[in-house]
């Protein structure tokens, strides 16, 4: 029977029900001492683990074993369902920590004192620069050669904000005292 015939029988029975309180059909109520679900007709297990019918059939039914009644129906026991998500249930993945902004500072320490005590000793960012690419000495990050603009990015009071974070701003000189 289908589901809509099986509705509008329903409707009809209440409706009748309704208007005829005596004639209302009678449930008999048994008392039972344990009540446990034995068993999910496809369509409920479907619908227990959240998948379309036809994913369960083709995907879950033939990993389980299932119960066929005299009348053609296969039942599938709540156990065995409750064993299978066990056993396919992974676990949460977690939560990645912040990642860190910017590029990571490279040149060694040293490296920035030297160039920090050549500008101090009035050299220009090109012949800075220049010495440095003759001495081949590498870039932050790879670059092929140092330029005067690599050099004022070493010697900026933001970049030394992340290489010296020991000391305050105004021990790196620099900076206008008032």
């Amino acid at each position: 029977m289908s589901r809509r015939r099986r509705r509008r029988r329903s409707e009809k029975v209440r409706r009748h029900a309704a208007a005829n309180p005596a004639a209302a059909p009678v449930e008999v109520v048994r008392e039972a001492t344990r009540v446990e679900r034995l068993a999910y007709t496809r369509s409920q297990a479907a619908e227990a683990l959240g998948v379309s019918r036809s994913t369960f059939n083709r995907r879950v039914l033939p990993l389980i074993e299932t119960v066929e009644m005299p009348w053609g129906t296969r039942l599938i026991p709540v156990d065995e369902l409750e064993r299978l998500i066990a056993e396919q249930r992974r676990p949460a993945r977690a939560r990645p920590g912040r990642a860190k902004r910017g590029r990571p500072r490279v040149l060694p320490p040293g490296l920035v004192d030297h160039i920090r005590a050549e500008r101090d000793a009035g050299r220009t960012l090109r012949q800075i620069a220049t010495a440095l690419n003759e001495r081949r000495v590498p870039t932050a990050h790879g670059g092929a050669r140092w330029w005067p603009s690599t050099v004022r990015a070493v010697l900026s009071p933001i970049s030394g904000l992340t290489q010296e974070p020991g000391t305050t701003p105004a021990a790196w000189g620099g900076f206008p005292t008032a």
